[in-house]
């Protein structure tokens, strides 16, 4: 069995060659800092699912109308695409924004609440045991 299979050589080439050119060609002031976190391609190599972040944004709005704004550039990228990457067919290109990195850092941020209330708890434990003359724990 192949180690790789081509679809994931497919998918990594294309999230390269991607991020340089949205960050490069697309001259559209509505769009922000867009980070492409993945790619995945189907096996007939007809459609490339784009994953891609927006740096600082939360906005429900903002990230709708970056979206708009890759959907609208995807012809242009694709035959940007087309040049840079020997390949019989490019596939369509269809962009998503990734929760993956926002619900991430919500988790973090969860963590570093919990861990933070637990040392003061722990803290606030330790003093009350030197005032009343009883070993810490």
């Amino acid at each position: 069995m192949r180690e790789f299979k081509r679809t994931d050589r497919v998918a990594d080439q294309l999230q390269k060659e991607l991020a340089v050119l949205i960050q490069r060609e697309v001259k559209d002031p509505r769009l922000g800092m867009v980070t492409v976190s993945g790619v995945t391609v189907s096996r007939d190599l007809g459609y490339a699912d784009i994953y891609v972040t927006l740096l600082g944004e939360q906005d429900a709005e903002r990230i709708k109308e970056n979206l708009q704004v890759l959907k609208r550039a995807a012809g242009f990228l694709r035959s940007q695409i087309a040049k840079r990457i020997k390949l019989r067919h490019v596939p369509e290109l269809r962009f998503h924004f990734d929760e993956s990195v926002v619900r991430g850092q919500q988790l973090s941020s969860l963590i570093d609440k919990a861990v933070s209330t637990d040392r003061a708890r722990q803290e606030q434990d330790d003093a009350s045991a030197d005032e009343s003359g009883e070993e810490p724990r």
